[in-house]
């Protein structure tokens, strides 16, 4: 397996429509551009996903524009209690209406309907996540505000195109490690986050897909000894020869991982799982706490997701060889298949 750092900055994509230069980068040195795009604008696939996450609870909030459709989501889990919720709108053929931004580093996305207003803001270095929700559940309105801190660290950010179709990639940054402060209101409670100890990632795609493609993801945050550290893992999307995602975050330094490997139990996803590594970098075993299973299905549209959320355990060595010792981090690792 190739790891090809990119470190120019240039336009993403080629005059035709392809990758300029598959690989992984520590920022968005690349440029994405929309109208550079050569395939059919229901193809475009364009999303920016937060997850703010701790011990107890946790709130996940998506707004996209996947072409022909739109898809606009807020869930919230209760872990103490074994519970989630997740409540998704879709729009029919926004095809960029939304004008979600060509880069995660500034832009703020606003979307409002009769029952959901959610924005996406960026200021000062922070990220600023409020969310109204009518009738979120059981005829309850869900709430949030909530701040994150981005200090000036390093991401992880891969470009991946696919074998079969020149015209289709996927270019993703992965933000991990920022502190979040902020409150989530649902059903007389309210869910507080603390920075010292809770924090935000953000998931930001832009692409164009092939039809049917199934992946793996993980990721979680934490402070070990007072320093920051993060994990983003993953693999099954693309054609990842030229570099994988795998990375840790220490102390706001990146640390790139070769291949890492999901060992799912056929039976169950909330038997324990382990993670290992093909370079011994990402040796973990991981209890789950709860399974957001998904299945969506209507004509040309079938999803089936299982985002599980429990503790990791183990061990991660950094780039010059010493060893992390994590204990009991709440994270998450998913399979998703998608077709659409």
């Amino acid at each position: 397996m190739g790891n090809h750092e990119v470190t120019t900055s240039q336009m993403l994509l080629k005059e035709d429509g392809s990758l300029r230069e598959p690989g992984w980068s520590k920022r968005l040195v690349q440029q994405y551009e929309r109208s550079m795009i050569k395939a059919p604008k229901f193809r475009i696939k364009e999303w920016d996903y937060y997850l703010v996450l701790n011990e107890d609870f946790a709130g996940a909030f998506t707004l996209s524009d996947d072409g022909y459709i739109g898809l606009q989501s807020v869930s919230l889990l209760n872990f103490k209690e074994g519970w989630e919720h997740t409540e998704t709108i879709l729009n029919p053929f926004p095809m960029g209406k939304f004008k979600l931004p060509n880069t995660s580093k500034e832009g703020d996305i606003i979307y409002k309907d009769k029952r959901l207003h959610m924005a996406f803001q960026i200021r000062n270095g922070k990220r600023r996540i409020r969310c109204y929700f009518k009738n979120f559940y059981q005829g309850k309105t869900f709430s949030c505000d909530i701040w994150l801190e981005q200090p000036d660290m390093d991401t992880m950010v891969i470009a991946t195109p696919f074998k079969e179709k020149k015209t289709a990639f996927y270019y993703n940054q992965k933000i991990n490690c920022m502190p979040a402060s902020g409150k989530m209101k649902f059903d007389g409670k309210t869910y507080t986050f603390s920075k010292e100890t809770d924090f935000g990632t953000l998931d930001w795609g832009r692409g164009v897909w092939t039809y049917d493609n199934c992946w793996y993801w993980g990721s979680g945050n934490t402070r070990i000894d007072g320093v920051l550290f993060g994990f983003n893992i993953g693999y099954g999307f693309g054609d990842t020869s030229a570099a994988t995602e795998n990375m840790l975050l220490y102390n706001g330094k990146a640390h790139k991982l070769d291949e890492v490997t999901f060992h799912i139990p056929e039976d169950s996803y909330l038997k324990p799982w382990k993670f290992t590594s093909n370079d011994g970098r990402f040796e973990m075993d991981f209890q789950p706490v709860l399974d957001r299973a998904a299945r969506t299905s209507a004509l040309i549209i079938e999803s089936d997701q299982h985002q599980v959320f429990g503790k990791m355990s183990g061990k991660a060595v950094l780039d010059d060889g010493r060893e992390i010792i994590v204990k009991d981090m709440m994270c998450f690792a998913e399979k998703v298949h998608n077709r659409y």
